[in-house]
């Protein structure tokens, strides 16, 4: 298996950054739209988010990694085993599993993606039974999709029904299935290459632009490491271990901290006003603000969301909600800073 490159070693794209760690300790939030020049390192650093991430508890031999604690969320074969009918509820067996950042081809079919009829098993020994696929492989994980506005849109309606149902239903061959597929999704492409559907875009919780660096002393910095990298990845990774352990437990501290952080109704009231003077159409915008800045809070041990969170976080959550206008050349994170700055001001 390929190496990644270690999270703890990315230099510049604060922006990226941030909002990468934002849905790691949230995922709630609703994943990540990456959008810039190519060869900005958007794939390095989604493909390096495993780092961020503590193991998670599975039930043991479960295909989709049902939430031992979550029995509401359990697959049919969990729920059958911990509930039997007649019987006792007893205690599943589990064991520990990294959490998974799957990529999802732009050539990959539908069976792949959903799942399908096991065609060895059904030849070979006449057993009907059901091969999970990539969305069954990203539950309680993310699922990530480099160029995603390329996407093929029957992939895209697909992937929009079970991110708004957090199910994937099977019904082929035969067979019904039923089984979760909570993810975070997370995307990544380049603007000039194709538009993104509004109904994908709006199921981005952030969306972060990054650009080729001008500084030549960060340029400078970004091809020494990665040449360091390439040429023995194994040691480059041990070099920043200590570093990655660090961000993980700052993860991990920050989503033991998320629910103690509160978030007064003033703040609520300036989110509110916020999208309501950008004209960003239902309430997903107010509830993405909520929770990134809280989230934003957390990871930076704060127990009350403060407008200098939602400063941050503004831009993030709303530039990729607003409706465009030809007359105006504005950059859309710029316009949201100004519209806060005209609310707090009042």
């Amino acid at each position: 298996m390929a190496s990644t490159f270690p999270f703890a070693a990315i230099v510049g794209q604060d922006e990226m950054i941030l909002a990468i760690q934002v849905v790691a300790i949230d995922p709630s939030v609703g994943g990540v739209l990456v959008l810039g020049d190519r060869g900005t390192g958007k794939s390095t650093a989604v493909r390096a988010l495993a780092d961020l991430l503590p193991p998670i508890q599975v039930v043991k031999g479960c295909p989709y990694k049902c939430d031992p604690n979550n029995p509401a969320q359990s697959c049919a074969a969990c729920s059958a085993l911990a509930n039997p009918p007649g019987g006792k509820a007893h205690k599943l067996p589990t064991e520990s599993r990294a959490v998974s950042v799957v990529d999802l081809p732009l050539g990959a079919t539908e069976d792949r993606i959903v799942g399908a009829l096991d065609l060895e098993k059904a030849l070979s020994q006449g057993i009907k039974e059901f091969s999970p696929g990539l969305l069954a492989q990203a539950h309680r994980g993310f699922l990530y999709i480099d160029e995603v506005n390329l996407l093929d849109d029957h992939l895209v309606d697909l992937l929009i029904d079970v991110a708004a149902s957090g199910e994937n239903l099977v019904e082929r061959e035969g067979l019904s299935i039923r089984h979760p597929a909570r993810f975070v999704l997370v995307g990544s492409g380049n603007p000039e290459e194709g538009e993104l559907r509004p109904q994908l875009l709006d199921r981005f919780g952030l969306s972060v632009q990054v650009r080729t660096p001008q500084d030549i002393a960060l340029r400078v910095e970004v091809i020494k490491r990665r040449d360091a990298f390439d040429k023995n990845p194994s040691a480059y990774k041990a070099l920043w271990q200590a570093e990655s352990d660090k961000l993980q437990k700052r993860i991990v501290k920050a989503r033991k901290l998320l629910e103690s952080v509160q978030v007064s109704d003033t703040m609520l009231t300036l989110c509110a006003r916020l999208c309501q003077q950008l004209g960003t159409d239902g309430l997903r915008a107010e509830l993405t603000l909520l929770r990134a800045t809280r989230a934003l809070a957390a990871m930076q041990g704060s127990k009350t969301v403060t407008p200098e969170h939602l400063k941050t976080i503004a831009p993030l959550a709303l530039r990729h909600r607003l409706r465009r206008n030809p007359l105006d050349d504005t950059d859309s994170g710029e316009r949201v800073q100004r519209c806060l700055q005209d609310i707090l001001a009042v």
